[in-house]
């Protein structure tokens, strides 16, 4: 039995990289979204872990259908909607890799650059965050008030947490780390923004952005809500107050 490295599961040398997707309604798109993982990394040993939050639609009833035809996919089938960070939390739980990566379901994330982020974790980056606010980045997927939202909560996570002010986008769902940078972490995030809790605590040196393209949601509807913009300032709140 592999030994218990982390407080966020198991490391494995069989498995080069772990990818974390939480759920939620997502039948639609999940389908398309693996196809294109698993070809694209075709050559790699890696898992996928879904995490789903009783989505009504039967999403993971689809990812365990996935699995069936794939065999490397883990589905985690929660009670009640929980929320996207502790879907997250979770998910590091359940990884085997030593590299884990966090994306969303929707197709928004393009899988067509894990080949690109996971090449920077070779390189020695420990962690490497997908950034629509860096040269060759954009934010197609956003309305004009969403995107005035996303550059506020940059401004507000510049101004309460120093240590993403060279990160041009603290607020990315996208990114890929090391598994020892949260090693021995107590992680507590609230809402969407788990990022801004590894950047805030995390134990790392190197950290590189890589461009790429937030494109419109096809399928399905966005999670944003009032309550989620109240808990990104609760979060920054603690981080800065408390943490």
């Amino acid at each position: 039995m592999a030994s218990q490295k982390t407080a966020y599961g198991p490391s494995s040398g069989d498995v080069a990289l772990s990818i974390i997707i939480p759920t939620y309604m997502e039948r639609e798109s999940l389908p398309e979204l693996i196809g294109r993982i698993e070809y694209l990394l075709r050559t790699m040993r890696f898992e996928i872990v879904i995490i789903d939050d009783a989505s009504p639609d039967g999403t993971a009833e689809c990812a365990e259908s996935l699995n069936r035809s794939y065999g490397n996919i883990k589905v985690v089938s929660r009670a009640s909607k929980l929320g996207l960070s502790s879907a997250v939390l979770d998910g590091f739980k359940r990884t085997s890799a030593d590299i884990l990566v966090v994306m969303d379901a929707d197709l928004q994330h393009p899988p067509e650059l894990l080949l690109q982020m996971y090449s920077g974790t070779r390189q020695g980056y420990d962690l490497v965050i997908a950034s629509r606010y860096i040269e060759g980045g954009a934010n197609e997927g956003l309305s004009l008030g969403r995107k005035i939202l996303s550059k506020a909560a940059i401004v507000l996570a510049h101004i309460f947490i120093p240590r993403t002010r060279k990160i041009r986008d603290a607020i990315s769902g996208f990114f890929m780390l090391r598994r020892d940078i949260i090693e021995g972490i107590k992680l507590n995030p609230i809402g969407f923004k788990i990022l801004l809790e590894i950047i805030a605590k995390g134990n790392y040196d190197l950290v590189i952005e890589v461009p790429y393209t937030f494109k419109p949601r096809r399928k399905g509807k966005s999670n944003l809500n009032v309550k989620e913009v109240w808990n990104f300032l609760v979060h920054l709140y603690r981080l800065f107050y408390i943490d």
